[in-house]
């Protein structure tokens, strides 16, 4: 990694905690986000998908021109995620994205300028979705270091639903800051289908993460995705043993900082009945937390996190003002982004 990428990242991150700490130390930040894409399919149709609905004869008229615009429209909400802390021309190091249809679709959005100018890559790997949305992983390869990529399928605990294929966990390991890290990420069964579901994707999570650390118990695993449950709900709390209070977790478990915006501030990534739901997270392993108020960063560790929130990301009229804007709404090309909001955590790591 060139120092020189670094300058600017280190400005922010010593003032912030140098404030916080009261020392003069020199920091690396780094954002780590994940945000639904809503539908990120292109105009052509994938043999044995059914995307019939994105296509010029479909359901909504998918044609060039809307396509263009939903890939400008992402591109600029991904490049502008974490820049409240980073700078504008850094962002973050690593997105996890739910809903995308293929790597025609990535190679077409990472093309955007405002990606493409900070060389963007990115991880696909086809996964069995009848629907044809997968997850994927953009990185800025300036810093953040691929090593090795899986997708673990998601498997079916009864069998009655064993002809039922749902998207995997696409499994990422690298380098980050010098260290060894790991992102799953996900997008657990919808809340069309029972919460067992969703906890048998919790429980499968768990069982990755902790093979994750047999390899190397020294790597730092990130969970991420749109969960389609609460921080609240089982799958979370208990089939992937998540706890909403750094102190409180313990070995085996995730630390979840989400949970507490939901509850105590009562915000979230997406609405539905006029309430918000936070089912967009990224949670994290108890070698990233600095417990009992320590302020150790000689290694990399969390920071911070946000909902990242835009102007532009809402609709500002009608019945659903002050939800996230979407691509469509009521057979209504609205010309928006998501359904869902962008989520960042932030991390840093002390500079020798």
């Amino acid at each position: 990694m060139k120092r020189i990428s670094f300058l600017p990242i280190l400005v922010l991150c010593m003032v912030s905690i140098g404030a916080m700490s009261q020392n003069e130390k020199k920091y690396l930040c780094y954002g780590v986000g994940f945000y639904n894409q809503e539908n990120l399919f292109d105009t052509c149709h994938d043999e044995g998908k059914r995307d019939y609905d994105f296509l010029p004869t479909g359901s909504y008229r998918w044609n060039g021109l809307k396509y263009s615009h939903k890939l400008k429209n992402m591109a600029r909400a991904l490049a502008d995620m974490g820049t409240d802390v980073l700078p504008k021309n850094v962002g973050c190091a690593v997105i996890g994205l739910s809903e995308v249809e293929n790597s025609k679709a990535l190679d077409d959005l990472t093309a955007q300028e405002p990606l493409k100018a900070r060389g963007y890559k990115y991880v696909h790997i086809e996964g069995p979705d009848r629907r044809g949305i997968d997850c994927a992983l953009l990185y800025n390869p300036q810093l953040f270091k691929v090593w090795n990529t899986k997708l673990v399928p998601y498997v079916q605990e009864l069998e009655k639903d064993s002809a039922f294929l749902t998207r995997g966990f696409l499994t990422v390991s690298g380098e980050m800051a010098g260290e060894h890290v790991a992102f799953v990420v996900c997008h657990w069964p919808s809340r069309a289908a029972k919460p067992f579901y969703r906890e048998s994707g919790g429980r499968q999570v768990r069982a990755l993460k902790d093979s994750l650390l047999r390899e190397d118990p020294k790597v730092k695993v990130f969970v991420m995705g749109d969960m389609n449950d609460d921080p609240t709900n089982a799958s979370m709390t208990e089939a992937l043993g998540c706890k909403p209070d750094i102190d409180e977790v313990g070995k085996g478990e995730m630390y979840n900082p989400w949970y507490n915006i939901l509850v105590k501030e009562g915000l979230g990534t997406l609405t539905y009945g006029g309430s918000w739901n936070l089912f967009d997270q990224i949670v994290m392993t108890p070698n990233l937390l600095n417990k009992k108020g320590a302020k150790d960063f000689s290694t990399l560790k969390f920071f911070k996190n946000q909902i990242f929130r835009r102007d532009y990301l809402f609709q500002t009229e009608g019945k659903y003002k002050g939800a996230p804007k979407r691509t469509h709404a009521g057979g209504v090309w609205l010309d928006g982004y998501s359904d869902h909001l962008p989520v960042v955590v932030y991390l840093v790591k002390e500079q020798k």
